[in-house]
């Protein structure tokens, strides 16, 4: 269980599920907090290659260097999948699973807004030791949501990047699939908006 208050709570995401086939462990910090009716994230990465090609939000986001923030707000099995990129790109969808999952719409993503540190346009691969930040104010509305305030959902989050020189694949809360799955809400933790 993680509560989230209008303060600022930190968390880490260094779970390495599947340590075999992807050892590969990125820093990655972040600071989640709200104001009621918007949630804020602020994401730090330290990375051996950065890689930044997807250009539109709605495309590729999990191959490039990526964090992420699944979350079910309802107990009624729907959860989203905020998929961004270290530019700013999101894959926003909900649905029950991995499969036919529906993409929201462009201005609910149009509506979040994002900082980013590397700046805003692709820039392909870069295969050096990198460090960066991504700040995220999602409003209540982009879940469905009236407030986050009394709120008690299920959520996780991850850092991936898929063709990345070494690919990565970590979790906040632990996730025991034999591969890589992040869309299994079965690992998600209880989020408690205090």
């Amino acid at each position: 269980m993680f509560e989230i208050h209008r303060e600022v709570r930190s968390g880490r995401i260094a779970c390495v599920n599947w340590p075999e086939a992807f050892p590969e462990r990125p820093e990655v910090d972040f600071d989640i907090s709200h104001t009621g009716d918007s949630l804020r994230l602020h994401f730090r990465v330290r990375e051996d290659a950065v890689r930044a090609v997807c250009a539109t939000d709605g495309g590729r986001a999990w191959e490039d260097s990526c964090v992420e923030f699944f979350f079910a707000p309802r107990q009624d099995g729907i959860y989203y999948n905020l998929e961004c990129t270290c530019i700013g790109r999101i894959l926003l969808c909900r649905g029950t699973g991995r499969q036919g999952r529906e993409p929201l719409p462009a201005e609910l993503l149009q509506g979040i807004r994002r900082r980013c540190s590397l700046g805003t346009e692709p820039f392909g691969l870069r295969p050096e030791p990198t460090a960066w930040e991504l700040e995220l104010d999602i409003p209540a509305e982009t879940f469905g949501l009236d407030r986050f305030t009394g709120l008690q959902a299920r959520g996780n989050f991850y850092k991936c990047g898929d063709l990345l020189p070494v690919p990565h694949y970590l979790s906040w809360a632990p996730v025991t699939t034999p591969t890589p799955d992040f869309h299994r809400p079965e690992f998600f933790d209880t989020l408690i908006f205090i």
